[in-house]
């Protein structure tokens, strides 16, 4: 009897410890296995939250002022920034998900769902000031520098505290480097009838997208500030790269894929951006400054990035071209670990940009009160980009215990064999693969 209850608690205990196996073996291979390329994960083109993983970054580096490591950032190369790559990644994205809703539920759902997120991103908005605030008033007072408030914009919010937040609530009013969100949330809400459109005549879509923009930029079409400017990104023009990014996501990038992958566009891209990268160098070095003719300085300039200049838009777009043309979507390359913790930041882009406004914050508080110099600023960009790499694989880790925990809520199947209990009879025979021992 002694030793059918040993067999009964070893047959336990290894079952026990079989099923936490394969649960760790699970969550390990989520945790720290290779990311998937698209083509292996149903349809997910890693490509997108690569970008904007690396978008968010560049972001979070373009935010510190006279920050050396901002060098290296797409900016410093030619017309566009990471602005573009990151509302572009948006639209792409927003129309996967919302497009499939709206093609299974209909308008209704599908819209309400899409304002549900632009609630979710202006409570992060608002959220963010708060803090975004408080950290100003914070290191003004420790450093004390009274300057470093009016610096970022926060001034005019400590005289009349009351008028202004409600003008926060409003967008109206939104200290430096905040100005990312509210454009996105203008568009977000006003995306749900453009899908509608784009799901069945995608083209006429973005023909009307296009005349939107046009139509801003000729008649100075913009939403104000509460102190008379407009916003800094003008949501009339900033559409329609947004809108183009959902045109591409629902159709328009394979009808267009052969010619982006022609040697031509190749070509011509490729001459784009070394034009864009000589002038931006020119407006650094005199005398190339001075080579540049006068007719082309007055047919380009000014490269205007709050309505989003058509010379931004073209050099995006050679960017996007090169991409499609030497990194398909399952390209191996998507599979290096070295990329893993910049596809976790693209996948949870808006805490990570939240977060990445704040360590901006901080970082150039850190610049102010110490030598400022270059080691200093590669040590403060370098602990921000590993702050959000730690925030973006907490997050991560922690949605993965929540799958996990699944197991754990799921009724537990009952085993091929019981095991005795301890009323058993001695007369009552064991199960037959104890009693084969």
């Amino acid at each position: 009897m002694h030793e059918l209850y040993l067999a009964a608690a070893g047959y336990r205990l290894g079952e026990t410890c079989t099923r936490w196996c394969t649960r760790v073996a699970t969550v390990c291979r989520r945790w720290l296995g290779p990311v998937e390329p698209a083509a292996a994960a149903g349809g997910r083109d890693v490509r997108l939250d690569l970008f904007r993983g690396l978008a968010l970054w560049f972001i979070f580096l373009d935010h510190i002022p006279g920050n050396v490591v901002s060098w290296m950032t797409v900016r410093n190369f030619g017309f566009s920034d990471a602005t573009e790559i990151f509302v572009y990644i948006s639209g792409y994205t927003a129309a996967l998900v919302y497009g499939k809703a709206m093609r299974d539920e209909g308008l209704i759902v599908a819209g309400a769902r899409i304002l549900k997120r632009a609630w979710q991103i202006y409570v992060a908005h608002v959220f963010l000031f708060v803090i975004y605030a408080a950290a100003i008033l914070f290191i003004a007072a420790n450093a004390g520098d009274p300057q470093f408030v009016d610096k970022m914009g926060l001034a005019d919010f400590l005289h009349q505290p009351g008028f202004l937040f409600i003008q926060v609530l409003l967008l109206r009013f939104k200290p430096v480097n905040m100005d990312v969100l509210p454009m996105y949330i203008a568009v977000l809400i006003a995306f749900a009838p453009m899908l509608w459109l784009l799901l069945r005549r995608s083209h006429l879509a973005l023909l009307a997208s296009a005349a939107l923009y046009a139509l801003a930029r000729h008649n100075g079409w913009a939403f104000a500030s509460y102190s008379g400017n407009t916003w800094y990104f003008n949501p009339f023009a900033w559409q329609l790269l947004f809108m183009f990014g959902a045109w591409c996501a629902l159709g328009g990038a394979a009808r267009i894929g052969g010619f982006i992958r022609s040697r031509a566009v190749t070509a011509v891209a490729a001459a784009y951006l070394v034009f864009a990268l000589l002038i931006v160098i020119s407006w650094r070095v005199p005398a190339l400054a001075e080579a540049v003719p006068a007719w082309l300085g007055a047919c380009i300039y000014p490269i205007d990035k709050r309505n989003l200049d058509v010379l931004r838009i073209a050099h995006f777009l050679a960017l996007a071209a090169l991409t499609v043309r030497f990194i398909a979507c399952n390209h191996p390359f998507l599979n290096s670990a070295l990329l893993r913790p910049l596809i976790r930041c693209g996948m949870h882009s808006l805490e990570i940009f939240c977060l990445g406004v704040l360590l901006s914050l901080m970082a150039y508080a850190a610049l102010v009160q110490s030598s400022d110099g270059v080691a200093m600023q590669a040590l403060v960009s370098a602990i921000g980009i590993a702050a959000l790499i730690a925030v973006a694989t907490l997050i991560a880790w922690g949605a993965s215990i929540e799958d996990s925990g699944q197991w754990a809520r799921a009724p537990r199947p009952a085993p091929a064999l019981q095991a005795p209990v301890l009323q058993t009879s001695v007369l009552q025979p064991a199960p037959v693969a104890l009693r084969a021992g």
